[in-house]
């Protein structure tokens, strides 16, 4: 995956690559070349592009990686302080902690807004269990909550409903 440095080096390279390209429009229209209107054209081209590359080398775009937190899909995001996310149901309590933490960690934005009364980020872990053919019933099996407005929030809290893993189907070892 690329790094910010990458992005750094790659917006130079761009950078002088605009210079270069606005150069050549400048002479173009000097010696009143045909293709100068092209030039003008390349060298906008070059600029967004170079924008582009240098506000991607000021964040990160690296994910949190937490040992034990196992793959999730994001099934509900309301965009400000509310999130859902989805495990298998072959999961442990340790695992939907770390997982929970992980999706702590890469779901927070500082894009989100809460209300007055509720300034934490609120995800909630959930698989589908089928108790009988036919039934399909959402089982939460842990929340965590973390501030809207602080990246590094020393009061996460993780919740875990240790009474819903008795739920969960048994593998059939």
């Amino acid at each position: 995956m690329l790094t910010t440095a990458d992005f750094l080096k790659y917006t130079q390279w761009s950078g002088i690559a605009t210079l270069v390209f606005a150069a050549l429009a400048i002479l173009a229209f000097l010696f009143k070349w045909g293709f100068r209107y092209r030039l003008v054209g390349t060298t906008g081209f070059m600029l967004v592009l170079t924008t582009g590359l240098f506000a991607l080398s000021l964040f990160p775009l690296s994910r949190t990686v937490i040992p034990g937190a196992v793959k999730y899909t994001l099934v509900y995001d309301n965009g400000s302080n509310q999130t859902v996310i989805s495990l298998s149901p072959k999961i442990s309590p340790e695992e939907v902690e770390a997982t929970l933490l992980q999706a702590a960690s890469n779901l927070y934005s500082f894009g989100r807004s809460g209300g007055r009364d509720d300034d934490k980020l609120t995800i909630r872990a959930r698989t589908l269990i089928h108790p009988e053919p036919g039934l399909t019933v959402p089982l939460y099996l842990g929340e965590v909550k973390r501030s809207l407005t602080n990246r590094e929030d020393a009061q996460i809290s993780v919740e875990i409903y240790p009474e819903k893993f008795a739920q969960l189907p048994q593998s059939k070892a």
